[in-house]
């Protein structure tokens, strides 16, 4: 009995946002071959160049502030301190709140510096003003997803994600149904109108919870939930900011490089001897078609990652070494063998995906060299969770910074040589050293 106690929150937990996962997975990857069909290759990569700026924006804004929530909310069900989780959700949601507005202010303002000068390609201009008015919106359900995440409650920020998934298609298509009716010329900006009306969706359902949920847990005559008191909000802020501004600092140093590595990959295959168009579009078929296919099955391991943490860091606490032991020794064995299977059906059948869902060759032939990833993504995703968990989140950082060296290494010095296989190449190369560097850190937990 006392094994079903520890273990059911996280099957439960991992079996919501695996459903969910794969739902809105499927879903979007649906949705991106209507979008390379609609928008075409070098469309895609345009697109895909704003989201530098949006991880950005996010590292930013609530990433560090949403695990502080979820961190000091985790006790509610035990201690029914309802004041205490509210105090925090409110308070990580005003120092959040704040930053948002000034980065959305910022990004609208500047969209055409940002787009020349850091993305290198003005066309992003537009876009860039359209997705700043997400971030606010992103904030909100971010913040309640924390909160629900520190209570074991994977069932809201599984629901969030499908309807913000459902309402961004739909909305998106209904945009370009309407614009083909009255003859007009679909432009990619449809995508990131729809990006934000799902973030729009998103937010309503999750305040709609939130409310929902205290209304329900609430004994009679509690009380009022929250109280202005200046002493108490500052208290609890340094305590958030404690805890979250360390996990943003290396959140944003982790993103920026990415945002590098992103923008100059289309640079340098100009290099090596692309035009701007060829290049936008080799990229986007890359990031906009083959990565999400390969990444279509880490929604498995992205759910188990979520409520190890938690799971290890109470087995962590309470010295249950052989829990911690049984969780690594799981992880890599069912992270090689669930790879190995999807590494042989990419392997195998990555051209004839690449020509039936893209109607594109070069999709597949990136499919297939991109399926030697998956075993080695799912083991250290799921091996970072524990780290994290065990509190070695320095390691974990450090870990995560030396593999996208190893990528950068390969876009600036590769890519202008074989062209885009060099970052392929890269990409092999900087997973399988994070991987190792993350079984090195569990060597004494094997």
């Amino acid at each position: 009995m006392h094994i079903s106690r520890k273990t059911n929150p996280l099957i439960i937990g991992t079996v919501i946002l695996t459903v969910t996962g794969f739902v809105s997975r499927f879903i979007g990857f649906f949705y991106r071959i209507f979008l390379s069909r609609v928008f075409g290759a070098e469309g895609m990569g345009i697109y895909q160049l704003t989201s530098p700026v949006l991880a950005l924006s996010f590292s930013l804004t609530v990433a560090g502030m949403q695990t502080a929530i979820s961190k000091y909310v985790a006790g509610e069900t035990l201690s029914k301190d309802y004041r205490s989780s509210a105090l925090h959700l409110f308070t990580g949601f005003l120092l959040s709140m704040g930053v948002s507005i000034l980065c959305t202010f910022g990004i609208y303002c500047f969209a055409d510096e940002i787009a020349v000068f850091f993305l290198l390609e003005p066309r992003t201009a537009p876009l860039l003003r359209i997705i700043s008015l997400s971030i606010p919106l992103a904030t909100v359900h971010s913040c309640v997803n924390g909160y629900f995440y520190g209570i074991r409650k994977t069932s809201v920020p599984a629901l969030c994600q499908l309807v913000e998934q459902l309402v961004r298609v739909g909305s998106v298509y209904i945009i370009y149904a309407i614009n083909q009716r009255h003859g007009m010329e679909p432009t990619i900006s449809f995508a990131v109108v729809g990006l934000v009306i799902g973030e729009a969706a998103s937010t309503i359902v999750s305040i709609l919870s939130v409310k929902a949920h205290f209304d329900s847990v609430l004994p009679k005559n509690y009380g009022p939930l929250l109280s202005m008191d200046l002493s108490a909000l500052q208290e609890t802020s340094k305590r958030l900011l404690t805890l979250a501004v360390p996990l943003s600092l290396n959140r944003i140093i982790i993103n920026f490089l990415q945002s590098i590595e992103a923008i100059f990959i289309p640079n340098r295959l100009m290099c090596y001897g692309y035009d701007n168009a060829s290049a936008l579009s080799v990229y986007g078929i890359l990031t906009g078609m083959s990565l999400p296919l390969i990444l279509f099955p880490s929604a498995i391991t992205n759910s188990i990652c979520v409520l190890l943490l938690p799971i290890v860091s109470e087995a962590d606490a309470a010295e249950r070494t052989g829990t911690i032991k049984k969780a690594v020794h799981k992880s890599i064995c069912y992270g090689f063998f669930l790879g190995i299977i999807f590494t042989s059906i990419f392997f195998f059948f990555g051209r004839f995906l690449g020509n039936f869902l893209y109607q594109n060759a070069l999709a597949g032939s990136f499919i297939i060299v991109l399926s030697f990833l998956c075993p080695l993504m799912y083991i250290a995703s799921t091996l970072n969770s524990i780290l994290n968990g065990l509190g070695k989140t320095g390691i974990t950082f450090l870990y995560s910074m030396i593999s996208l060296l190893v990528r950068l290494l390969f876009v600036f010095f590769a890519i202008p040589r074989l062209g885009i296989n060099g970052y392929l190449y890269g990409l092999l190369a900087s997973q399988l050293v994070q991987t190792l560097l993350c079984m090195y850190a569990v060597r004494n937990y094997r």
